[in-house]
Parts: structure tokens; sequence; C-alpha cells
């Protein structure tokens, strides 16, 4: 029997596989992100080293209980004029980034990385979104952080949620703007590690 463990505290992430049908546990990784951050430079270099991290600290540190785990982790963050734009620690922070999205295209670079607890191998992508953003006022921008949706999300908004009124236009995967891109996930699982994807859904 095979189990998918997802190595993130992310609700966006559980969120989606929930809806997909894929039964998974929960592991919250400690892994020394601003360690990462002065380390590399390069947003997509960046975010597939902290999911093999995410990983690799998982796959250490869960027992299997005779299960066949899968352990899939990711990192994402945004990235705007070369400037690499994290998660925002208070509701200033939130603020300041949504306003330098705001009537601009950014990326969204999602880190995600596979392993199995019985296989030594952990296969390591990344995946681009190009999201747009209309124009919104200052008190527009203090009203959508009142619903503290910014809180956890890199960027400071969450495509499932209200964020979906200023958001116009996406080119790339959707899965990968809410933080898990599942056409990756599918490649990764079906060439690397022999499963079917849709064998896990219920």
């Amino acid at each position: 029997m095979k189990k998918i463990v997802l190595a993130s505290k992310s609700p966006d992430r559980s969120g989606l596989l929930e809806r997909l049908g894929i039964p998974f546990d929960i592991f919250i990784t400690n892994v020394d992100e601003k360690k990462f951050k002065i380390e590399f430079s390069d947003a997509t270099e960046l975010v597939k080293e902290l999911a093999k991290a995410k990983a690799e600290f998982a796959k250490n540190n869960i027992s299997d209980n005779g299960l066949d785990k899968i352990i899939i982790a990711a990192d994402t963050v945004v990235e705007i004029d070369g400037e690499i734009i994290g998660k925002a620690l208070n509701e200033e922070e939130a603020f300041e980034i949504l306003k330098k999205l705001m009537s601009k295209t950014h990326k969204l670079i999602t880190g995600i990385a596979v392993t199995q607890l019985k296989n030594p191998k952990v296969i390591i992508d990344s995946d681009t979104t190009y999201v747009d953003f209309l124009e919104l006022s200052d008190d527009e921008i203090i009203q959508y952080i009142k619903n503290e949706e910014w809180k956890g999300r890199a960027g400071a908004y969450s495509i499932n949620d209200k964020a979906s009124v200023f958001i116009y236009k996406i080119n790339g995967s959707s899965s990968n703007v809410i933080g898990l891109p599942m056409h990756k996930l599918f490649e990764i699982l079906k060439k690397e590690f022999k499963i079917n994807l849709f064998q896990l859904m219920s």
C-alpha cells in the first residue's frame, strides 16, 4: 500500500490534494529557510533546494509503519523585477508586497521534490507561472489584507480565495500558483517511481 506524505503545512497544497481525492498525511519540516535565502540568489534554484531539503528532512524523520510512503515537498516564491518575495511577516509587509505586484506581471515559481521512503533518489523540478494583477487602490489593498488571507502565502495572496477578484490573467499552470504543480507531480511519479497518480485518487 502506497501512502502520500505532504511535507508542508500549506493549507493551499493540502486543499488541492483533498479536492483531488488523494489521501495523505502531513509532516511539518524544520528547515532553516533564511539560510537558503542567503545562499541562493536565483529564485528557481532557491525553491528547488528548499523543496529538496524539506523532502530529505521528512525522509529522515518519519517511520515507515510498513507502508510504501511517497514524500512530496514544495516551496514557492514570487519574483518581480529580479526581486525574490516570500511570505509577509505582518500586515505592513503584506501591503508593501501587494503594492509592488499591482498592475504588473510577476512570476510564481515553485520547486517540487519527490522521494520514496525506501528509495535513495530524490527527484527535483520546478515550474513557473506568470500572474497579472489588476490595479487596486491603497484602501482596497488594506481591505483585502484585513481578511488575513496573506498569512503564510508567498506574495501575500491566495488564488483560491478573495485574491481571485484581482488576478486577471494567468500564463501557465494554475495549480503551480496554488503551490503544487500537479502536472509535474504526475510526470515525476509516473516516470521516476512508476506510480500512476490516478490510482491514488479515491
